[in-house]
């Protein structure tokens, strides 16, 4: 029983600002808007969104993970870390004339955050291909290249396997109709609030339009936790309680490898839902989105403590 995960893999330059963006932006200058942050810490960490939840998904359940992403030049340190945590490469594929995917993340006080990224190899990922990779049992399509994720998406459907369409950053990229498409193809689909309030925006439909296409309808609602909408039911899942708020950087790629974790072994939604929330709330933890281990023993100590449930 194995997940196909496609999406990016990129390196993740993570600043920290330690101030608040909103004393230095200027609400009547948005529109010559020129700001520049002053960012003393910095670290360079490996991520990307199929990355991100690969690594998730592979700390519950060892090989089960496979990442399909188009990856760049310099991508010789990030397989070394792959290797390093287990995680397959059976379906990474390098583009020579391309850079692995780059992301130039700001982080405030308030854990606010400005991106700028660059795809680089992103660009070509319609290049992989659903059939290529064995003995899939369910799929996550993530932010990635949009040609080719229209085609995973396609790809997926024709093979009868089901997936989540997990638009995320990506979703700009895509017209109103082709959301709509998407929205058609996928089992589930999972979004944060910001996202789903642009989602209904792009494609002109209401929640109950949204959630009647697919078998569940994830939203995540950051610090109030999350809610799992389904035909029967509407699951409201309470965050985790959190030690301490070091980044959120990845927290949602932590809660999606979840969500596979939970599907992946048929657990209800109750179950998985908490799964996924308790991943965010370790990865939230720690710096960077690939930093944080933990054995499956701690995990359920710690997902007893923090529902009451034993798992």
């Amino acid at each position: 029983m194995r997940a196909l995960i496609c999406g990016s893999y990129a390196y993740d330059h993570i600043m920290v600002f330690h101030d608040q963006f909103k004393n230095h932006i200027l609400p009547d200058k948005i529109h010559i808007l020129n700001v520049s942050f002053l960012v003393p810490d910095m670290r360079r960490e490996y991520g990307g969104c199929a990355g991100n939840i690969a690594y998730n998904l592979n700390l519950l359940q060892s090989d089960s993970a496979v990442p399909m992403a188009t990856v760049g030049k310099d991508f010789e340190p990030y397989a070394q870390w792959m290797d390093k945590t287990g995680v397959s490469r059976e379906c990474i594929k390098v583009i020579n004339e391309a850079y692995t995917g780059q992301a130039f993340i700001t982080t405030d006080n308030d854990a606010n955050q400005i991106t700028a990224f660059h795809p680089g190899a992103m660009g070509f990922s319609h290049q992989n291909k659903v059939s290529e990779a064995d003995r899939i049992a369910i799929g996550i399509i993530s932010p990635d290249g949009k040609e080719g994720m229209l085609e995973h998406a396609q790809q997926f459907s024709q093979a009868g396997i089901p997936f989540i369409f997990d638009p995320g950053q990506g979703m700009p990229m895509f017209s109103g109709d082709e959301l709509r498409t998407l929205l058609g193809q996928c089992t589930w689909m999972t979004v944060n609030d910001y996202e789903m309030q642009m989602f209904l925006d792009k494609t002109g439909m209401n929640p109950g339009e949204v959630s009647a296409e697919v078998e569940a309808l994830i939203v995540t609602l950051g610090g109030k936790g999350a809610e799992i909408i389904t035909a029967d039911k509407t699951y409201m899942i309470p965050a985790a309680e959190v030690s301490e708020i070091r980044d959120p950087t990845g927290c949602g790629d932590a809660f999606r490898g979840g969500l596979l974790y939970g599907l992946l072994n048929d657990m209800d939604w109750e179950v998985t839902g908490r799964m996924a929330s308790l991943m965010g709330a370790i990865k939230i933890e720690h710096h960077g989105t690939q930093n944080h281990h933990f054995t499956m023993t701690e995990f359920k100590e710690r997902f007893n403590k923090s529902f009451g449930i034993q798992l």
